[in-house]
């Protein structure tokens, strides 16, 4: 995985860029990882090139799947309204996590805070346990920083060009 640009971000947007980049590197069959809003919107990402698909999805819709961040993001948002929803009406609380596993891969949700969620593209052959664990850390460090501040800089630095073209360029 290449670095994202942080450049210019606060230190605690550098520190939540950090611990995902860690989550995708030290844990094996991680395919992507995307952070969502309660919203919907892509906060993070774990393919800063993705960034940038995400941000021309915004403006210029496509029909048609994309197999960008902004996909993940989208399956993330849904799987995780749908959870929340089924609960409400069973009355069983709140979603802690979702999993759900198909012939070649897997999908992690799990909630961070105020409707923020973590979602997980997994290989096949990963070890379930193992990324939900690393999951429940990424979630327990960054939960109590996801401020709506934070939200809304990491959303501008996605929604801003020159932040993926001063990565590159550095």
């Amino acid at each position: 995985m290449t670095a994202p640009s942080t450049f210019g971000l606060s230190s605690e947007a550098r520190n939540l860029h950090w611990l995902l980049t860690n989550l995708v590197e030290e844990v094996p069959g991680i395919q992507s990882v995307a952070v969502v809003s309660s919203d919907g919107l892509l906060l993070l990402s774990s393919d800063p090139g993705r960034n940038e698909e995400a941000r021309q999805v915004r403006e210029t819709p496509r029909a048609g799947p994309r197999g960008s961040a902004a996909d993940l993001a989208t399956v993330v948002s849904g799987v995780g309204s749908l959870t929340v929803g089924a609960a409400r009406l069973m009355d069983v609380g709140a979603v802690k996590h979702t999993m759900v596993t198909m012939d070649e891969g897997s999908l992690f949700v799990m909630s961070i805070s105020d409707g923020s969620l973590l979602g997980v593209h997994g290989s096949a052959d990963c070890d379930m346990s193992v990324v939900a664990y690393h999951m429940a850390l990424f979630v327990g460090r960054a939960g109590h920083v996801l401020t709506p501040e934070l939200r809304s800089e990491l959303r501008q630095s996605l929604e801003s060009p020159e932040s993926e073209s001063a990565g590159r360029t550095r």
